[in-house]
């Protein structure tokens, strides 16, 4: 094979939306005839972009399954495919919508869609990251710099990313959206209220509740409450007595100063589009939390940059595959393969030039973006490595490693490791004498794969000596 083309998609089961994509792929070998096949995605474009639609719920407990499934194949009809023509995908559910009580059966009964998928209900972390770089913020945090934060307003919450010149920094999320207030369009009474807001509220002494007839101004006060919790996030106006509580898991630590902004999610839309004549035409407090936006601290103290995406980033990128293969200097334990969809955690390169103590807390730190209602998964870590490094190096990393590591072995998990520097061999031997009796592992180098990408490894080939891998990359336009 020297060229092909894939069709893939992309389904993302928001708090307000759901939405698909239709991507064409193509992968080529770069290699010569007499070497190792290295197969990339050299081309890629959005073909088809699908209606958006309110996620649909049967009450507030559970999505409606049907409902799901019947959007995904009336838009499979306008695009004019089968479902059969699809080669590879992602679901993913995210925001409010991935507590629902029946989301894996959503996700399984999406899974069908498609040939090959990566299916995951995102939890606020990893939404974080794939809404970043759709949003096109990884990018541009490249070509500045400095610190990039994005943030990706939905309808139930507000996630965090900072970037520093294309390595995930940290990471936040709080239960700011837009429609955590309900209107109705036609009569302006409220028609929900989110529980943390109903406190907020009964706090300020606000007379708002289900059935009150509002006008817009009725509602600022709350809303200013949201916009000040989101500046104070990254250091910006006089605060809210009221961040605490409308924290979802964690705020972004204090890491130094952030020289730029971005914006994605719906709300962005609302925070562009200032000419309103009806504010609650939505249904919702998603253009009143726009305007407010626009008229904060972020437009007077930050430079606010412009992103590829809003609405679509956390969907903009359907699963692709990008196949590569492991080549003689590789170390693993035959039992666990082969091994398909495992997370990959890239740790930035201020990581691992740290202590082996040092490098550990931070893998354990990191560990936490996986988690999904306090469930932890198990994931490859992936590292750039060095090109020639000492002993002393090699024993460095293995330290770090394995003790970042510590709570994944002892859950009875597989170390996956993955390094884009040839010291897979040296490595993943130093990593075996450190780990407890038939503990199960495998190291493999000459991979690169990032934040937000799966890692399928094969059985061995090549007489043992070759590990066949497929990155699924989130492809972002």
């Amino acid at each position: 094979m020297n060229k092909e083309t894939l069709l893939t998609v992309g389904i993302d089961l928001g708090t307000s939306t759901t939405q698909l994509i239709l991507s064409e792929l193509t992968v080529e070998n770069f290699a010569s005839a007499f070497t190792v096949p290295r197969i990339e995605i050299s081309d890629k474009k959005v073909i088809y972009r699908s209606d958006i639609m309110f996620t649909p719920l049967l009450n507030q407990t559970e999505i409606d399954e049907a409902r799901i499934k019947e959007f995904v194949a009336d838009e499979y009809q306008k695009a004019g495919i089968k479902k059969e023509d699809i080669q590879m995908g992602a679901v993913i559910i995210t925001g409010e919508t991935a507590r629902k009580s029946n989301s894996s059966k959503v996700l399984q009964a999406l899974s069908g869609y498609a040939g090959d998928f990566v299916v995951a209900t995102a939890g606020p972390d990893l939404e974080s990251i794939i809404a970043g770089k759709g949003a096109g913020t990884e990018s541009l945090s490249r070509q500045h710099r400095g610190r990039i934060v994005n943030f990706d307003i939905g309808g139930g919450t507000s996630n965090l990313v900072v970037f520093q010149a294309g390595d995930i920094i940290d990471t936040g999320c709080f239960d700011i959206g837009g429609r955590l207030i309900k209107v109705d369009p036609i009569n302006h009474g409220i028609t929900y209220i989110a529980p943390k807001l109903m406190t907020i509220i009964q706090k300020k002494g606000l007379p708002l509740s289900i059935g009150t007839v509002v006008k817009p101004e009725d509602l600022m006060p709350i809303v200013d409450e949201l916009v000040k919790v989101l500046e104070q996030s990254i250091g910006l106006g006089g605060g809210s007595p009221f961040y605490d509580l409308l924290i979802t898991h964690h705020g972004l630590k204090e890491q130094g100063p952030i020289e730029a902004v971005t914006f994605s999610g719906g709300v962005a839309d609302c925070i562009c589009n200032q000419q309103v004549e009806d504010w609650f035409k939505f249904g919702d407090i998603g253009l009143l939390l726009g305007k407010r936006i626009r008229e904060s601290e972020f437009f007077t103290e930050c430079e606010v940059l412009d992103t590829v995406e809003t609405i679509r980033a956390t969907v903009v990128g359907a699963g692709s595959h990008t196949a590569e293969v492991s080549g003689s200097t590789i170390s693993y334990t035959e039992e666990i393969l082969p091994i398909k969809n495992i997370p990959v955690l890239k740790i930035a390169k201020d990581d691992e030039v740290l202590e082996a103590a040092a490098m550990a807390k931070q893998i354990q730190s990191k560990l936490a973006w996986y988690e999904t209602d306090g469930q932890r998964t198990n994931i490859a870590l992936s590292l750039q490595g060095m090109k020639s490094p000492s002993f002393a190096d090699i024993q460095r990393y293995a330290m770090g490693i394995t003790g970042g590591l510590t709570e994944l072995c002892k859950a009875g998990y597989p170390l996956i490791i993955i390094v884009a520097e040839d010291m897979a061999k040296a490595l993943g031997n130093s990593i075996y004498t450190l780990l407890p009796e038939k503990s199960s592992f495998v190291c493999i180098d000459s991979i690169h794969a990032e934040n937000g990408d799966y890692i399928d490894i094969g059985t061995p080939v090549a007489g043992g000596n070759v590990l066949p891998v497929i990155i699924k990359t989130l492809v972002f336009n």
